[in-house]
């Protein structure tokens, strides 16, 4: 646990700019957003079984299929400061702790990437501003997510009986 970033806790997050702005942030989904249900729609058309928010999976993937060892994760621009991305804005108070923040968050993701290659799954980052190319992308996934591009995802030749014995050894 010691190589976990440390994320600002609830009590140390400044207070709202304004109560609007207070209001606004509390109407943040964490699940069930807008770009999963796409994610979701697109999953199911092409036929692929999966679970939502796998608690049992580190990071708690959007969606994944233990079965055929791979995970999908579907992540907002601003919360996950995309790199490259205008939607990865910094908001001008506080910009210290969204600073912080940020940097933790990517950080997190990146270790529960790692953590679930080590469990041999295949790991596919859906970025909130690519769903136009998502189509495209789960496409070419028969029968799982099989291969990607960009360098957030994985596609280790890794055979299912070699993924449970890594889980077995774990």
């Amino acid at each position: 646990m010691g190589d976990e970033p440390t994320v600002p806790s609830r009590r140390n997050r400044p207070p709202p700019a304004t109560p609007e702005r207070g209001a606004l942030l509390a109407r943040v989904r964490r699940t069930k957003t807008a770009a999963e249900e796409e994610v979701a729609r697109l999953l199911r058309a092409q036929g692929l079984h999966y679970r939502r928010n796998v608690r049992g999976l580190p990071g708690t993937p959007d969606f994944a299929n233990r079965s055929r060892g791979w995970a999908i994760f579907v992540n907002g621009c601003f919360w996950h400061h995309h790199r490259g991305c205008r939607r990865a804005t910094v908001p001008k108070n506080n910009r210290a702790f969204w600073g912080e923040k940020f940097t933790a968050n990517r950080r997190r993701d990146a270790a529960k990437i790692r953590s679930l290659r080590a469990l041999g799954f295949r790991v596919l980052v859906i970025w909130e501003c690519e769903l136009d190319r998502c189509a495209e992308r789960l496409a070419r996934l028969p029968g799982g997510v099989s291969s990607c591009p960009g360098r957030a995802c994985s596609s280790p030749a890794t055979s299912t009986s070699a993924r449970r014995s890594v889980r077995a050894r774990a």
